[in-house]
Order: C-alpha cells, then sequence, then structure tokens
C-alpha cells in the first residue's frame, strides 16, 4: 500500500506505540492517586507534558491534554466566549476553516453572535490587510488555522495575532495549528498566539489525544469539563494515560528530525508539483506551501473515480477533509474554484515516511490510469 492521505491520519511511530504499551502494561495506574503506583504515572505524565511542551516552545505548565484537535478548537471558542461574551458579540474567522471551527461558530451565530468570514484569495491565502479591516471594538475572538487542511495554504499567524493585540487588546488569538505543529516552524512562547490546538495523530502519534496551548497572557480561562480537577482544574476526568504518553512520545520522536523531515518533504511535494503539471489536464489548486499537502484535479474524472482508480492501485488518497464526507470543499468553493474543477478533486498529502518511489508510482498511475478516462 501507497499511503498518501496523511493529513487525515499518520501512522503512529514505534515510539508512540512503545509509549503506549508501557502506559497499558507498566505505568497504567491512576496519575491522581496518592500511593506510590499512582504516583508514579503522575511523574510520567508531568514528563510527557514537558515532551510537548519541548516541541511547542512552550511552557509545561501552559499545555492541556485534551482528547484530540477538535476538542482543542471547540474549548478555544466557547471558552473564549465565555470569558469575553459580555464585552461583545463579534468573532473573525475564515471562510475555509475544519469543521471544527465552522461548526462552533455556526451554533453561535444561532445565538446572536455575529461572525465575520474572512474569504480567501484563489491561491487559498488569508490578507492580513482584509483581518485589520474585518476588526472592530466589540472583537472578542479571532480564530484563524495555520495551514490550511485541504491546499496546504500557510498564515502568516504571527502578523496576524499581532495586529489583533494592537488594534484589539483584550481579543482573544486562537490558532487551528493541527496541520501546522512539526510541518510549518513556530515557538508557542513567541507565536502571539493566545490559544493554539494540536492533534496528536497528525504528528504519527495515536487518536484520542490532542492538547491546548493557553498563553500566560490569558491568567485564567474558562475550564473545559468539571469534575476531579484534573489538568489544573480546566479538563477534569481521569488523563487518558496511554493516548497521552503515545503523544508525547511522538512529538518528542518527530521534533528530533523535524527540520530534515520538512526539507525533504518539501523536495518531495516540489518534485510531485513538477511532475503532475508536466501532464496535460492535471490541475493543482492553491498555494501548497505546506511541506505535506497538495490538491489535485482531474476535470472530467470525478473525485470518486480517482480514487477508486488510484486504490486499485494500492494507493490512498482522500477527496479533501476526512470530516467532510459527501460534500463540495468548503475551501475550494471559498477560493472562487468552478465547481466542475471541485467535483474532480483529490488531495495528496505526504509523511516523513514518503518516498520518492511511491510519488513516482502516483504518477504514473494518473497518467495511464486517470487521465485516458477524461471525457
Amino acid at each position: 500500500m501507497i499511503y498518501l492521505d496523511n493529513s487525515a491520519t499518520t501512522k503512529p511511530c514505534i515510539q508512540a506505540v512503545e509509549a503506549m504499551t508501557k502506559a497499558m502494561t507498566v505505568n497504567w495506574g491512576n496519575p491522581s492517586a496518592l500511593y506510590n503506583f499512582g504516583i508514579d504515572t503522575a511523574r510520567e505524565l508531568r514528563t510527557a507534558r514537558h515532551q510537548l511542551a519541548a516541541a511547542m516552545g512552550a511552557e509545561p505548565e501552559r499545555v492541556f491534554f485534551t482528547s484530540g484537535g477538535t476538542e482543542a478548537d471547540n474549548w478555544a471558542i466557547f471558552g473564549t466566549v465565555k470569558r469575553l461574551g459580555k464585552r461583545g458579540k463579534h468573532i473573525i474567522t475564515t471562510a475555509m476553516e475544519h469543521h471544527a471551527i465552522l461548526n462552533c461558530t455556526k451554533d453561535l451565530e444561532a445565538q446572536g453572535y455575529d461572525i465575520t468570514y474572512l474569504k480567501p484569495d484563489s491561491m487559498g491565502r488569508i490578507s492580513p490587510e482584509d483581518l485589520k479591516n474585518a476588526l472592530r471594538k466589540d472583537t472578542i475572538l479571532v480564530s484563524i488555522m495555520m495551514v490550511n487542511n485541504e491546499v496546504g495554504s500557510v498564515m502568516p499567524i504571527s502578523q496576524m495575532a499581532k495586529l489583533t493585540h494592537k488594534l484589539c487588546p483584550d481579543a482573544i488569538f486562537h490558532t487551528d495549528a493541527v496541520q501546522g505543529f512539526l510541518k510549518i516552524p513556530f515557538q508557542a512562547k513567541t507565536l502571539g498566539a493566545d490559544l493554539i490546538s494540536v492533534s496528536s495523530h497528525k504528528i504519527h502519534g495515536p487518536k484520542g489525544a490532542g492538547a491546548l496551548y493557553i498563553s500566560p497572557r490569558l491568567k485564567s480561562f474558562p475550564p473545559l469539563l468539571l469534575g476531579g480537577g484534573q489538568e489544573g482544574g480546566y479538563r477534569s476526568g481521569t488523563e487518558g494515560t496511554p493516548a497521552i504518553f503515545g503523544f508525547a512520545a511522538a512529538a518528542e520522536a518527530v521534533s528530533k528530525t523535524f527540520r530534515e523531515d520538512i526539507a525533504r518533504e518539501k523536495e518531495l511535494v516540489s518534485c510531485l508539483v513538477e511532475k503532475l503539471s508536466a501532464l496535460p489536464g492535471v490541475v493543482l489548486n492553491g498555494a501548497h506551501e505546506a511541506p505535506h499537502i497538495l490538491s489535485v484535479s482531474i476535470p472530467g474524472v470525478p473525485t470518486q473515480n480517482s480514487i477508486n482508480i488510484l486504490q486499485d492501485a494500492g494507493i490512498c488518497v482522500s477527496a479533501g477533509s476526512a470530516c467532510a464526507k459527501g460534500h463540495r470543499s468548503h475551501v475550494l468553493t471559498a477560493m472562487g474554484i468552478s465547481p466542475e474543477i471541485i467535483d474532480c478533486t483529490f488531495r495528496v498529502s505526504l509523511c516523513r515516511d514518503t518516498t520518492i518511489e511511491e510519488l513516482t508510482q502516483l504518477v504514473q498511475t494518473i497518467e495511464q490510469n486517470i487521465l485516458p478516462r477524461v471525457k
């Protein structure tokens, strides 16, 4: 199998698997317990928090584990509203966010909040100038993804965060960094974002773990779950230590070769762009600035047909976001791309394990088995 759907999920690395196995067979105690067996697990939990914080460039005490990126996004949005909702009802996001953000803002619109959806240009980029023009005195939250999960455009998050804080000092800036963490260099301490969401299974960790970074600028933030006071009182409930330990181990392992990995992935994407651009009838969508995401269209061949042909050749790609099955891409729609192209688009996404031989096989299969079907 040639797996090219790494933006949906990645294969857990051996370090993550070993950490999870140990958590389920050795350090399986409750970290809240007051006897040595539980205290040992609590110590492992602290180590995991430090591992993830180091990979994020964050203060360990400002990193809080969640069940994944979606939960972290929901907490960021609804926590901000709970904290600042009395100051204003205006929220800014983009029309190309993940549905973990968009469905939250739709819910808030139904409650009377005014949501501004910034439109991307034809390459999938959001302009800081557009953000500047959208900011208002009653703006309480700006939420802009770091890397778009369908077309790979990279947003100038640091610039946008500084702009938000300059013009709206009380507003909170959040970035969904699920596709950016350990793909795009950043340090949480210096990025300027108040809230940063990350996910485990996008970086070769297990599913079921994520985290929200809460900047020291926010000395307090509304808790996500109430109960026994775990995660500093922010997210109660016995910690899912196997997934957390696997997440931390993956973050540590991937961060060690991060620079080399993204440099190699960039070379692979550039090579793929060159080869696909040489094929008549192939259209590439967006800026593909991230080192691991490429949106490909073959007008005349519906998306599912291309996916099926590639699958028959042992190649896995996706229609776009794995969370939006059966719907025309809202990202490509917001970019102004025609329905004829959108309905023939699939996404190729790489990881540190992807090889040039795999991408060569992809190009050959497209040329030999898909392009002849163009109507």
